[in-house]
């Protein structure tokens, strides 16, 4: 069973710079869970995604970071420093919409974007928050100048 410890550490050294043994580690992390471990699979897969080199793979982790939120409880991420679940909802919705959007798939970029502007209540008065909230926006600029043909 993989512990939150484990986690955390593989998401800080890949965050401080070396993403391929953080990548290593975050996927040992992954291969220990069950697919019970809804909030640790969320967590993995939301930070495994970055880390790929290859956008439809980064797209499936984005997806399956947001199918395992789906089961994880308000309080599930608390061991992470993340006292409401529902404050990375808007971030999960940014990452896929970002992704589907590279993949040339906007009407799924603007569903993603619609859901994360309905969640974005959960986030904070703070850097995180403000870094979220400026991200959907940028998404949707990003969408707006996409020009649909029939």
């Amino acid at each position: 069973m993989t512990e939150w410890g484990q986690i955390i550490a593989g998401i800080g050294i890949t965050l401080g710079g070396d993403r391929d043994r953080g990548r290593r580690m975050m996927l040992e992390c992954w291969n220990g869970t069950s697919e019970s471990d809804f909030a640790q699979r969320c967590v993995l897969a939301h930070y495994l995604a970055d880390t790929e080199g290859v956008l439809d793979d980064e797209v499936a982790w984005d997806e399956r970071a947001l199918t395992a939120f789906a089961h994880v409880g308000r309080d599930d991420l608390a061991a992470i420093g993340i006292p409401d679940a529902a404050g990375l909802a808007p971030s999960l919705h940014l990452n896929l919409g970002d992704g589907y959007l590279r993949q040339n798939r906007p009407a799924e970029a603007r569903t993603q974007l619609e859901a994360g502007m309905i969640t974005v209540g959960a986030l904070g008065a703070d850097g995180y928050g403000t870094m979220i909230r400026d991200g959907l926006e940028r998404l949707a600029g990003r969408i707006a100048d996409v020009r649909q043909y029939p």
